[in-house]
């Protein structure tokens, strides 16, 4: 993948896994018992993501949001 976006994955008590969420791609979401596994899945849900984007003629956002730091 070309474009680099910040991921943020943490933990749900209500599903019991780790969702990864995308902040720079709306709804691009994934699930995992882990946290590698929610990262894997967030790798794919992107490329969809950005394909549906592209398909639709939808300008691909540009990558903006920023980890933040530690205090």
């Amino acid at each position: 993948m070309t474009h680099r976006y910040l991921i943020e994955i943490f933990w749900s008590d209500e599903d019991q896994g780790y969702i990864a969420v995308v902040p720079d791609l709306p709804g691009c979401c994934a699930f995992g018992e882990t946290q590698e596994e929610a990262l894997r899945e967030i790798h794919d849900a992107m490329e969809a993501w950005i394909e549906a984007c592209r398909q639709s003629g939808e300008p691909v956002p540009q990558p903006k949001a920023q980890p933040q730091k530690a205090a």
